[in-house]
């Protein structure tokens, strides 16, 4: 048996020396093969705060200013939310309307939120959204306001 696994072991050794030197000429430099590392951004916040995601809804308080003839927002993921499902995109338009509803998952209500935004009438197709709206939030309970007067626009795309 014992033989049986020498011979195993050295025939290994064999192979091995012999592909290390048959992998190009004598002289060249071996060629690096490029690494790529795939990894998930995602963060357990729930393990890393001890905290618990609860869901919160969001009520908009239109603002002519910026609304026009219809606000399509989509929110954007940060620290302490992300979006559930169909309630990252609302449709806000004049005279308090609105066609969705913002929900959300959060460690703790956040002070403020993140949108992408362009104007459009309520059933017009999925665009190209202008920019970044950042927009201050008020809470009760689970219960989320965001008026949009009070939102900033940040950079539009082109600008960035």
């Amino acid at each position: 048996m014992k033989k049986i696994l020498i011979g195993i072991f050295a025939g290994l050794i064999l192979l091995t020396h012999a592909h290390a030197a048959d992998t190009g000429t004598p002289g060249d430099k071996p060629v690096a093969t490029p690494r790529v590392s795939i990894f998930s951004t995602s963060t357990d916040w729930e393990a890393l705060t001890g905290l618990r995601y609860s869901e919160y809804r969001g009520e908009f308080i239109s603002s002519s200013g910026i609304v026009g003839r219809g606000l399509v927002l989509y929110y954007l993921d940060g620290f302490p939310c992300y979006g559930l499902g169909d309630g990252v995109r609302i449709w806000v338009g004049p005279n308090n309307k609105h066609d969705g509803e913002l929900r959300i998952a959060c460690l703790y209500a956040p002070d403020e939120i993140k949108f992408t935004w362009r104007n459009a009438t309520r059933d017009a197709d999925q665009a190209q959204s202008t920019g970044i709206l950042i927009c201050p939030v008020e809470s009760s309970g689970r219960e989320l306001t965001i008026d949009l007067a009070k939102c900033d626009r940040g950079p539009d795309w082109d600008e960035i």
